[in-house]
């Protein structure tokens, strides 16, 4: 029996090589979530095409019918869910003078809290009828209360406090489905992949490939009964909340 794994924004960057390394290198039958449909179609095509088990959905985290759609068509095309990726969200502090702060968070809240809230919500009932549900929030050590103390990280003195203040939400819906879903034994856990060169980070040249941020989200995507759950890591260890 495959394991069923969503993964959101899974057309590009940490979204698509996670779903890659699970489907060629753990044979999971991965659902490409993307908000254009047409690119999440495209990447799931292109694993088919190697022999891997893909499947792709239309999914905008700023639109509850998106989600209902996709979490519809999901429970009819396979009837559970046994892995779900939050790794869908956007980093918009510093990128458009013009924006009001206002619309800044309001933005920004949309898709990386109140829409990756929504989806896990509406997953929920499928996640319930796996043997081991699985679910990662991908996250950021900016999104650390403590880390937000420690004057001489590389970060401090840069302002963005909307993204940070929505990562330190994320991690706090996390420990929450892992407290509201550990009577199904899940495994709820928040991943930091790093500093990676994608859209998100104007494809920095300070950034590691989109394969190493990936890493640590298919290690407990794959992780067993016995795996860690309510923690919060990088591929280096845990990060203080």
């Amino acid at each position: 029996m495959s394991t069923i794994t969503l993964v959101t924004g899974a057309n590009q960057g940490i979204g698509l090589a996670t779903a890659m390394r699970l489907a060629k290198d753990h044979a999971h039958h991965v659902i490409i979530a993307s908000r254009n449909a047409e690119a999440g179609a495209k990447a799931a095509e292109s694993l088919q095409a190697e022999g891997h088990k893909a499947f792709s959905v239309q999914l905008d985290l700023t639109s509850q019918s998106s989600i209902q759609s996709a979490a519809t068509t999901i429970k009819d095309e396979f009837g559970r869910l046994d892995v779900l990726v939050n790794n869908a969200g956007v980093l918009l502090d510093g990128k458009d003078p013009n924006k009001s702060f206002h619309d800044l968070l309001t933005e920004t809240f949309t898709t990386n809290v109140v829409g990756t809230a929504d989806l896990t919500e509406a997953m929920i009932p499928l996640l319930r009828l796996s043997p081991l549900p699985r679910l990662i929030f991908v996250s950021s050590r900016m999104g650390s209360l403590h880390q937000a103390t420690v004057r001489d990280t590389p970060f401090f003195a840069i302002d963005y406090k909307v993204y940070d203040a929505s990562k330190a939400a994320t991690n706090m819906l996390a420990l929450n489905y892992a407290r509201i879903l550990e009577d199904v034994g899940a495994r709820v856990n928040v991943v930091c992949p790093g500093l990676v060169s994608t859209n998100l980070t104007g494809y920095t040249q300070w950034g590691t490939s989109t394969e190493v941020g990936a890493q640590r989200i298919v290690e407990l995507a794959t992780a067993g009964k016995d795996g860690p759950t309510a923690t919060f890591s990088d591929s280096n260890g845990e990060i203080a909340w």
